[in-house]
């Protein structure tokens, strides 16, 4: 049997383009490609599609071939120009390594489903109900999962701070990372703050700022029987969490450490992971999601938010967290493949 040829879709036009470079690069260096023949399609920040060797520094310089998903189920692969006409590549799957807007939230999704190819992650429905955090959290409440309280802000809306129980952080509804996320402790710091929340999305999130540690967990599985990587906490060494930096989101943290595994009792660790798969399971995730969480001093946990395709780069918590369960990026990608293929893990 030849090997599987996958397409794996990386970069893209949202903030989180350069986060999506780097875990396509780990993708790549993880990749058996005795298993697979990869087909690397990288989506310049302007919306452009190429077809390139893999995603190794320059590759959006170049001419490289335009590229595109076909939506025609008769193809099921690509479609890419060559010398003035269109060659059609044959793809057993699809890896969408892209994160935040036209890449957890359906978008693309949607086009793979026209195309008909099998792809790894969730499906159009639940990515976008992760997306925006606000639906999530409402159908997470409706499942008996611990929530904050939360205020919704549009575009024409305008908020009453005296309305507001600080302190409060200020988000981006739909959109990853920290990019736009604010902690406000006074009610003259919001209009500002939902301010800086607009330039990545015109739906704001405003919620209570829980008193706890924030908790991860890395979920792995169809939605009947997800397994879960270990749970990791996030050690502060000042201010609030940011992933990545607005001004540099091609790094890490600067002010935190993800400890894996996280230094919590046994009981809160079980709770931690039966509500990260509970949560999963609610809201119709399948292949991956990292489901982030509080874990309060009553023991109680909240959730967070949820990531449909979380990064996967050299510094990201998925791939720590299902190491640290004696499972490697490779043998994820594996199981997702596998996943993607059957609905089963093999």
């Amino acid at each position: 049997m030849g090997r599987l040829r996958v397409g794996i879709i990386f970069g893209g036009c949202s903030e989180e383009h350069f986060v999506s470079v780097k875990s396509a690069r780990e993708v790549a260096r993880s990749l058996d490609v005795e298993k697979y023949e990869p087909f690397y399609v990288g989506i310049t920040q302007g919306g452009d599609w190429r077809l390139r060797d893999g995603p190794d520094p320059g590759w959006e310089r170049g001419d490289g071939r335009p590229a595109v998903l076909s939506p025609d189920r008769s193809v099921r692969g690509l479609l890419v120009l060559d010398r003035g006409r269109y060659e059609a590549v044959a793809l057993d799957v699809v890896l969408p390594v892209l994160h935040g807007r036209l890449g957890e939230d359906g978008a693309i999704q949607g086009l793979l489903e026209l195309s008909g190819i099998p792809y790894v992650g969730c499906g159009i429905q639940s990515s976008a109900l992760c997306m925006d955090k606000s639906l999530a959290y409402l159908v997470a409440r409706s499942a008996g999962i611990g929530t904050p309280d939360f205020w919704t802000v549009t575009a024409d809306e305008t908020v009453d701070p005296d309305r507001i129980s600080y302190p409060v952080f200020v988000k981006p509804a739909r959109s990853g990372s920290s990019f736009g996320v604010g902690k406000v402790s006074r009610k003259e710091e919001l209009p500002a703050a939902v301010e800086n929340a607009r330039r990545y999305d015109s739906k704001v999130l405003i919620e209570e700022a829980v008193a706890g540690r924030e908790i991860g967990c890395a979920v792995l599985g169809n939605e009947r029987d997800p397994i879960v990587g270990q749970v990791d906490h996030i050690a502060l060494s000042h201010g609030f969490f940011r992933i990545h930096q607005e001004d540099r989101p091609e790094t890490g943290s600067d002010n935190s450490v993800a400890v894996v595994p996280a230094d919590i009792p046994e009981a809160s660790r079980s709770l931690v992971q039966e509500t990260a798969k509970a949560v999963y399971r609610a809201l119709g995730c399948r292949g991956l999601s990292r489901v982030d969480m509080f874990l309060t001093e009553e023991g109680d946990v909240v959730l967070n938010e949820v990531n449909t395709f979380p990064g996967m780069t050299s510094y990201s918590r998925y791939p720590r967290m299902m190491a640290a369960a004696d499972l490697p990026l490779s043998e994820v990608i594996d199981r997702l493949v596998s996943l993607a293929l059957t609905g089963k893990l093999r």
